[in-house]
């Protein structure tokens, strides 16, 4: 809870740190790494620095934290804190390093406050983020605490890798030593940490897809312009071995028996996979709509798998929307509007942003209920932390 005298003050000031959060937010990361080099090394996305969506997911996290706590005193934004936790929980980030990041944040804001950023302003501030930090740290110490093992990373084997539809790479993993593998719940991911040219390793966060018990699998889609997926194309083979971290993630099968439509696109495909084969698996007789759009038929990743499941699943069906072509249900860009969303059905959507805003509008605008609707993004999650 804010305390009374921080509160007027974050109320008059969080418009401001707001708009300039786009300014603040590579300092702080210039000075943090300056004094820090180290935390690039299989912590933060260096690709993500460079595009400037992980310095505002972060720095954005906390306004929205405090714009919430504006309106709700008596509670925490539970949604933004869980997707947070789990994500640096999938880096092993630990409690010491939040002092690194109140620094040479607060450092930050500071020095482009200039005179506004008076000591009052500061601590409150300061209140709002260990406020954020404390609440953080006791979730990703449960979570760490759910886990089979008690490291961040153990190495695993590549035992497979093949190609599949839209330039993505199904690679499989088993255990390389003795560390007891973690059960993984449907939807969740792991960290990959891939070494680049220059020694730095690079950690990405994969969703697991179906496979053998004790086993791990994946599916990468190669993105041209970025710093590891063509590292894990073009370098990657079958005996290398790799660190994974164990699963996390907050978008898991619910136990419901309404029933549930999963909306995905391009490698969004991931999450639905394991979700319908948690399905099979239990033998679920849920009415299940599969939706899923892409830019041809040949671009659509693991599609054989996916139509396969929904096949095992005896009140599940699936259509498609393709760009180009003609050999899908529908042409174009997914619309919702011929399809007969049950009033209280779970929606599950990954994919894109942009993919994620037009089906979420959609289903908005026909009436279906906000809380109803879930969704993966793959990458620092700017739509959560906007309040969108």
């Amino acid at each position: 809870m804010l305390s009374d005298t921080s509160r007027p003050i974050i109320e008059a000031t969080a418009p401001v740190v707001a708009e300039r959060i786009p300014f603040i937010t590579p300092k702080f990361y210039q000075r943090m790494f300056g004094a820090r080099p180290d935390l690039l090394d299989g912590m933060f996305s260096r690709s993500n620095q460079l595009t400037g969506e992980q310095p505002k997911a972060l720095a954005g996290s906390i306004v929205a934290f405090a714009t919430w706590l504006l309106t709700h005193p008596d509670s925490y934004p539970e949604t933004v804190l869980s997707r947070i936790a789990h994500k640096h929980a999938s880096l092993g980030l630990q409690e010491d390093e939040y002092p690194t990041v109140y620094e040479h944040l607060f450092g930050a804001i500071a020095a482009d406050l200039g005179d506004a950023a008076t000591p009052e302003v500061v601590d409150a501030w300061t209140e709002v983020y260990w406020l954020m930090g404390h609440a953080l740290i006791s979730m990703e110490k449960n979570l760490y605490a759910s886990q089979a093992n008690d490291r961040p990373f153990a190495p695993w084997t590549v035992t497979g890798k093949e190609m599949t539809g839209g330039n993505v790479a199904v690679i499989s993993f088993a255990p390389a030593d003795d560390t007891a593998v973690s059960d993984a719940r449907p939807g969740q991911y792991v960290s990959l940490q891939v070494p680049t040219p220059d020694g730095t390793r690079q950690a990405r966060q994969f969703t697991l897809i179906p496979s053998p018990a004790g086993a791990r699998r994946i599916a990468v889609k190669l993105d041209p312009n970025g710093e590891v997926t063509p590292l894990i194309h073009e370098k990657l083979q079958v005996g290398d071995v790799y660190d994974l971290s164990n699963p996390y993630g907050d978008l898991v099968l619910r136990e419901v028996t309404v029933p549930l439509v999963l909306a995905s696109a391009g490698i969004g495909v991931t999450p639905m996979l394991a979700l319908l084969d948690a399905l099979k698996q239990r033998e679920s007789q849920r009415e299940i709509i599969v939706l899923h759009a892409d830019r041809t038929s040949a671009d659509w990743p693991l599609a054989d798998e996916m139509t396969a499941l929904v096949d095992a699943l005896p009140n599940a069906r699936i259509e498609t929307w393709f760009e180009e072509g003609a050999d899908g249900d529908h042409r174009g860009l997914m619309d919702l509007s011929g399809v007969a969303v049950p009033a209280d059905a779970n929606v599950v959507m990954c994919g894109p942003l942009p993919f994620l805003k037009a089906v979420r509008s959609q289903l908005i605008a026909s009436g279906h209920p906000a809380e109803q609707v879930f969704y993966e993004i793959f990458g620092p999650d700017l739509w959560l932390v906007q309040g969108e």
